[in-house]
C-alpha cells in the first residue's frame, strides 16, 4: 500500500503550495484539498472513497468539482466518509444546491454520483486489499478527526489540523506498528497565541505532542502556513528530542 502526497501546505501560491489531499493507492483520499486538482481525469475516476479530517475548505476544496467532473463516467457513487457533524456541514453548506448541486440526488437518490457515510471516533472502514481506516480523535475550532491507516506493513497516522490532544496522543500510542506520523505545524513560535486560538500547532506545542509520543515512527510535518514555513521548520529542527521531523513535500510516498 502507497500514500502519496497531493497537497501538504497550510496555504497556496505556487505549483508546490497545494492544500492538503493524500492518495492511497489510487482510489482512496484523505481530505481533498486543491492538491486534487493536479490529477489527471483517469486517475480522478478511480477515485471511491474520501475520507474527510473536518470542514474546512482547505481539507474540502475539490470534492465538489471532483465529483461534478466524474460522476457521469462512474459506475458507483463516490463515498464521503466523515463524522455526522462534518457531513452535516457539507449537506448545509456545500451541497445545497446554492453553492453547489446536491449531487448525492443527481441522477436521482436511487443512483447518485456521492453518496454520505457517518464515521464515528474509533470506528475502522475496511477498504479491501488488507487496508483499514480507523478515526482518531483531533481537537480543532470545529469538530474534527485523524486517521489511521493500517496494512500489511504497519500504520499511518494523520493528524488532520488539530491542538495539542491527550485523546489522539493516547490513541495514538496504543498503535504497536507505527511506521510514520504526519502531523500538523502551522505557525511558528511567535504566532504561540494564534495557534492556541485557532487550535493548530507551533513548534513548542509540537514538542509537548511527541514527548507523549511512546512508540518510534518517522514524524512529517504538515500543514506550514507558506509564509511562515522556513521559520517554523527552523524552530521545529531546534526541537532537542528523538525524533527529526521533516517537511511533508508533494509527489512524497510513503510505503505501507
Amino acid at each position: 500500500m502507497k500514500l502519496r502526497v497531493l497537497g501538504c501546505s497550510g496555504g497556496i501560491g505556487g505549483r508546490d503550495q497545494r492544500t492538503t489531499a493524500l492518495l492511497v493507492d489510487d482510489d482512496v483520499l484523505i481530505d481533498a484539498g486543491t492538491g486534487v486538482g493536479d490529477l489527471e481525469f483517469e486517475e480522478l475516476v478511480r477515485i471511491d472513497h474520501i475520507f474527510v479530517t473536518h470542514a474546512h475548505l482547505d481539507h474540502i476544496a475539490m470534492i465538489p468539482l471532483l465529483v461534478d467532473t466524474v460522476g457521469e463516467a462512474r459506475s458507483m457513487p463516490i463515498v464521503v466518509h466523515a463524522t455526522a457533524e462534518t457531513l452535516r456541514i457539507l449537506r448545509s453548506h456545500i451541497f445545497n444546491w446554492l453553492v453547489w448541486p446536491d449531487f448525492s440526488s443527481i441522477p436521482d437518490r436511487h443512483n447518485p454520483f456521492l453518496c454520505f457515510q457517518e464515521m464515528r471516533v474509533d470506528e475502522v472502514a475496511k477498504l479491501g486489499r488488507g487496508r483499514f481506516m480507523k478515526a482518531l480523535p483531533a481537537l480543532h475550532t470545529v469538530p474534527a478527526v485523524a486517521y489511521q491507516l493500517s496494512g500489511e506493513g504497519g500504520s499511518l497516522v494523520f493528524s488532520g489540523d488539530t491542538a495539542y490532544s491527550e485523546p489522539l496522543i493516547a490513541a495514538i500510542n496504543e498503535i504497536p506498528d507505527l511506521r510514520y506520523l504526519l502531523v500538523e505545524t502551522a505557525f511558528p513560535d511567535a504566532l504561540h497565541d494564534l495557534a492556541l486560538a485557532s487550535r493548530h500547532l507551533c513548534p513548542s506545542l509540537l514538542a509537548l505532542f511527541l514527548e507523549r509520543i511512546k512508540s518510534n515512527p518517522e514524524v512529517w510535518i504538515t500543514h506550514l502556513k507558506p509564509s511562515r514555513a522556513r521559520t517554523t521548520l527552523e524552530e521545529i529542527a531546534g526541537y532537542c528530542g528523538r525524533f527529526s521531523p521533516k517537511a511533508l513535500h508533494n509527489g512524497l510516498e510513503l510505503t505501507i
